[in-house]
């Protein structure tokens, strides 16, 4: 592993806090929320909603931890950087590749569901095309410069947002009786089919891994802060906003389809949204939702080429990465980084053109694993010992954690939990295992090249 190299050009600080802001709700909200909590429901019943809230508070304290990290050193690796400060080279190292592993399989995943949406509006044209437009269209966006992105992106998550309070505004109105033509169902789909928990309390574990998945990308905040015009406020004003909008968009919307449809209905497993908007008799339901899905796609996927770009650059920069992927074009662009991230979506683009769209779309998902957790559990340990050399500091952060000391710990224990959780049950066994031997050998890695450096700095020493 390469020692660490001086830049070969500069990021461009030029993301304003109002896209700030968006990337990191267009980050989260993808395919995950309108298609994948269809299974999510059906497996759990409406106590789903419980599920994505208390998921969802989770996030929202590591995110608060992470924020007060990143206001008091916003760089372009963001946790991954500071891990490998408080916790050692080794630390930032594997949960740096861990994360740039799972963006990029994530890629892969939405580069083939936005070729499967597409498909299903023009089917003349094969699923592989469409991948293969995508992934060459948002990877041209990624090369050209930051702001390219950054407006992309802006105007990508404003169309989510907009349909999805939209939505809640019109489920709303359905569940309070404003349509002549629809009863309003009351408590009867909450409460009248088995109650919130038909199968008990074992499947929301098991659901959990599915919201973890949709909430990932709430971070990606902190790691375009490195390319913030105002790092610090961006930051600061983007969390405290992002928090609430998600909380308010997944729960409030998985509330509404759970109110107005029952939880056993086989439409609501294929397409919640869809299924509530042809309940109320809302003419091109399909279609509409099939372009809004659409559009939640390509926005993950243009954040997932930055994320991972942007910390494979930060893992190179620090010496724990290959050296192309540290040099940065003279638009500011990590080039390397930047085409590392798309080349898992053209090799699923690949893919896709001899195997069914089925097979690599289920494969890819399932390889996502519990990325989500391990992150997670990285942010608060990395907090915790970070916390420790500030108080010895007496330094007073821009954004503080709530309930610090002891929230974090409780974050902490609960996360792992939530592992111990997932290993117990058949449905997430297989990802978590999945997970933890490609941590296991990241961490590997990370532990070698510590030692491998620690040697190599002794052998530097002058004698005395």
């Amino acid at each position: 592993m390469p020692t660490a190299i001086p830049p070969a050009g500069n990021l461009n600080h030029t993301i304003n806090t109002r896209q700030l802001t968006m990337i990191g709700i267009g980050g989260v909200i993808g395919a995950g929320l309108f298609v994948g909590s269809g299974k999510a429901i059906a497996a759990a019943g409406p106590g789903i909603v419980l599920a994505y809230l208390l998921t969802g508070l989770i996030v929202i304290l590591v995110m608060r931890m992470l924020a007060e990290l990143a206001t008091a050193s916003p760089e372009t690796g963001s946790f991954s950087s500071y891990a490998s400060r408080e916790l050692g080279p080794w630390a930032g190292l594997s949960v740096g590749w861990v994360y740039s592993y799972h963006w990029c399989v994530t890629v892969a995943f939405e580069a083939i569901a936005g070729g499967a949406i597409a498909n299903q509006l023009l089917p003349a044209v094969p699923t592989w095309a469409f991948a293969l437009l995508f992934m060459s269209v948002l990877t041209g966006v990624n090369l050209a410069a930051v702001s390219s992105f950054a407006r992309f992106e802006f105007w990508l998550a404003l169309i989510k947002v907009t349909a999805i309070v939209v939505f809640i505004g019109i489920g709303i109105a359905a569940i309070c009786g404003a349509f002549s033509h629809f009863a309003a169902p009351g408590t009867t789909n909450l409460l009248g089919r088995g109650g919130l928990f038909p199968h008990g309390f074992p499947p929301l574990l098991a659901a959990s891994l599915t919201v973890f998945f949709s909430y990932f990308g709430t971070e990606l905040v902190t790691i375009a802060a490195g390319e913030a015009a105002d790092p610090v406020n961006a930051v600061r004003a983007s969390m405290r906003s992002v928090a609430g909008r998600i909380l308010i968009f997944y729960v409030g919307s998985i509330l509404v389809v759970v109110t107005l449809l029952p939880w056993d209905s086989a439409e609501i497993t294929e397409s919640p949204y869809t299924a509530v908007l042809n309940l109320l008799g809302i003419s091109g339901a399909r279609t509409i939702m099939n372009l809004i899905v659409l559009t939640a796609v390509l926005s993950c996927l243009n954040s997932g080429l930055y994320s991972a770009s942007r910390m494979l650059f930060s893992l190179a920069q620090r010496g724990e990465g290959p050296e192309p992927l540290g040099r940065v074009s003279r638009s500011g662009v990590p080039t390397a980084g930047v085409l590392a991230a798309a080349s898992a979506g053209f090799l699923a683009v690949a893919a896709n053109y001899f195997l069914p769209t089925g097979a690599v779309f289920n494969f890819l998902l399932s390889s996502s694993g519990a990325v989500a957790v391990v992150v997670y559990l990285c942010i608060c340990a990395t907090y915790i010992a970070g916390r420790r050399h500030r108080a010895a500091e007496s330094a007073t952060p821009p954004v503080r954690m709530w309930g610090a000391p002891y929230l974090p710990y409780l974050v902490f224990v609960t996360l792992l939990g939530i592992v111990v959780g997932m290993a117990f049950g058949s449905d997430t066994r297989t990802p978590l295992a999945l997970t933890l031997t490609v941590t296991t050998l990241a961490v590997a890695a990370g532990l070698l090249h510590q030692r491998r450096a620690a040697k190599n700095a002794a052998t530097t020493l002058p004698v005395t």
